[in-house]
């Protein structure tokens, strides 16, 4: 009786190290990157003494498998990456088809400076409407950083806001629209919500204007999703064209004009416009994109620095490069339309947030299905067992 246990016991326990060493093998780690969860040190000293808890890292990687990357995602026969192209992160890809044409480090998450306005105009202009009339309050101008030139007491339209936003990068007039959405706590919230759902999941706002603060972070992937989802707009598509426009002035402060601040625009042809951002923290950022002969494409950098190559001029070499690539090469990658539906999102039922029970979500579904084979033929050589020496049988040498 004891050998029959004993063979039994043997087979089960063969079973559970096979079904063990199953489901490690089906689960893919995800890869170890450095800036995968959090953007790198120093932080700035508006993120505070103790860091904010960083977002989950997406596997599989928003966009494909290729943009887990930590290094360049480069399609087959692809042509060499431009010389002098320093960013830390950056992405190519197809304005009109999401189409990611190549990318290094793209999930790396960087702080964006005030690349982060992409994010905010959406928001205003989804909420807005651009004739609302906005009267400029003394918090607004006291905001560090780049300013667009509102006062107290000025009366500005939502639209001149955002043309103060995008042009002159005006942090004054990101803290006015802020104000207007209901206070800078309701629009992060509002801003988060719309990373979120449209798949920006390295992205977590901290300040309205990109300056940094606790938590903040986004991408190059991200980015690229920003400005294609901004371009889409008529409004959005027609300010960051604007080389000029005329601004309100306030009390005894006269009018004057805004100059648009995109050096793509001005040196590059077919530019169709994007956003600088700059902090000691975030170093130098940059997303914009440019047309030509029919085709749209999209550029994002974050990390960046102005020496020995400037962001613009990388940029435009990374546009260059994104034309030139040879048809018929499979892409790395997709800039996606919405956040992905996770394996447990999609197996949950009510009552169980997380899932059915039972279900591991980092493992392989296939690796499960071959860890239950062996587990009932586990079972069967134990009970086999059983059967064969109940009939007199010995499978071979051993005591009972």
């Amino acid at each position: 009786m004891r050998g029959r246990v004993r063979a039994a016991a043997v087979g089960l326990a063969v079973a559970a190290v096979l079904v063990s060493a199953t489901g490690t093998a089906g689960a893919q780690a995800p890869p170890v990157c450095h800036d995968h969860a959090a953007p790198p040190g120093p932080a700035a000293v508006e993120e505070g003494p103790v860091p904010v808890p960083p977002l989950p890292v997406q596997d599989p990687p928003v966009g494909g498998p290729a943009l887990g990357t930590c290094d360049l995602a480069l399609p087959v026969g692809a042509p060499p990456v431009p010389a002098g192209i320093d960013a830390a992160g950056w992405v190519v890809a197809d304005l009109d088809s999401g189409a990611v044409l190549a990318a290094r480090d793209p999930h790396g998450r960087q702080r964006p400076a005030s690349t982060l306005k992409l994010l905010t105009t959406l928001v205003v202009l989804d909420r807005l409407p651009l004739d609302q009339v906005v009267t400029g309050e003394t918090e607004d101008v006291q905001v560090d950083g780049s300013r667009a030139g509102i006062g107290p007491g000025g009366a500005y339209t939502v639209q001149q806001l955002l043309s103060g936003l995008l042009l002159n990068s005006g942090n004054d007039t990101a803290h006015a629209l802020a104000r207007t959405l209901g206070g800078v706590p309701q629009t992060l919230e509002l801003m988060q919500q719309r990373a979120t759902a449209m798949g920006a999941l390295d992205t977590r706002p901290a300040t309205p204007s990109g300056l940094d603060g606790p938590g903040m972070s986004s991408s190059a992937y991200d980015l690229a999703l920003l400005l294609r989802a901004a371009l889409r707009n008529p409004t959005f598509a027609e300010l960051t064209q604007t080389r000029l426009v005329q601004f309100p002035g306030f009390g005894a402060h006269a009018g004057f004009m805004l100059s648009n601040d995109d050096p793509l625009l001005r040196s590059y042809d077919g530019a169709l416009g994007g956003k600088t951002g700059f902090t000691d923290a975030a170093r130098h950022t940059f997303v914009g994109a440019a047309q030509r002969d029919g085709r749209r494409i999209v550029v994002a950098l974050v990390r960046g620095e102005q020496q020995p190559v400037r962001m613009v001029a990388q940029a435009t070499a990374l546009l260059d490069y994104g034309f030139a690539m040879p048809a018929g090469l499979a892409p790395v990658g997709t800039l996606v339309e919405q956040a992905p539906v996770t394996e447990t999102a999609a197996t949950a039922s009510p009552g169980t947030p997380d899932g059915p029970a039972g279900v591991l979500p980092e493992s392989s579904p296939v690796g499960w299905v071959v860890a239950g084979l062996i587990l009932v033929a586990g079972l069967a050589t134990g009970v086999v067992y059983i059967v064969r020496r109940a009939r007199g049988t010995k499978d071979g040498p051993g005591p009972d």
